[in-house]
């Protein structure tokens, strides 16, 4: 990893389908980015910010960029053109309501389903939006993966990917912020920089 590298720290903040979440893990992650200075990308799920809104506005408050992670959190090729226009349509007014950002043009399919989809990217594009995947994933929701785990995949991942790799994280398992206070600082002393993805040219 070069000393001008720059990466897209990503969390989608989602109601958990697997052991190993909880709540504070989410405020731990702001604290530390509010701490180092660092400011990221969060992916919000609609129903997760109707159940914790004061995170939500949280998230946008201290200046984090907000996308659209969905209402339900459904995989994008399961439904209709109508069904994906009715979940994400219904998820940016909530968040506009909640968040008091407008999301667009930042959308990120859950569990990335959909996202080379030429039919969702349609439908999504009338929409307003575009997509966001990632390049490197560190599978932080496996209940088995370590914090350790967790930054050696994001570091060896992103020096592979190079300049503008998107890294995807999590806001819910308690491993993820774990590793975060260590991971920003591996990050800082290989020299690279933190930025939100509308900073980035290139997205994958």
């Amino acid at each position: 990893m070069s000393d001008r590298s720059r990466v897209a720290l990503t969390f989608d903040a989602e109601h958990p389908d697997r052991p190993g979440g909880t709540l504070g893990t989410a405020e731990r992650i702001l604290d530390e980015l509010d701490r180092t200075g660092v400011r990221a990308t969060f992916f919000i799920q609609s129903r997760w910010a109707r159940a914790y809104p004061s995170l939500a506005r949280r998230i946008a408050g201290e200046g984090h960029v907000v996308g659209n992670h969905s209402t339900y959190h459904a995989r994008m090729t399961l439904l209709s053109d109508d069904g994906i226009g009715a979940d994400v349509g219904d998820a940016a007014e909530a968040l506009a309501e909640i968040v008091g950002v407008e999301t667009r043009p930042w959308f990120r399919c859950p569990f990335g389903d959909g996202h080379d989809d030429p039919r969702v990217a349609g439908v999504l594009g009338e929409l307003g939006y575009r997509n966001v995947h990632w390049d490197v994933e560190t599978e932080d929701w496996e209940p088995r993966t370590s914090p350790d785990d967790i930054i050696r995949t994001a570091v060896n991942g992103c020096a592979e990917r190079g300049d503008g790799a998107v890294l995807l994280l999590h806001t819910w398992p308690e491993h993820t912020g774990d590793a975060l206070p260590r991971l920003l600082e591996t990050f800082e002393r290989a020299g690279a920089s933190f930025v939100t993805v509308d900073e980035l040219e290139a997205l994958p």
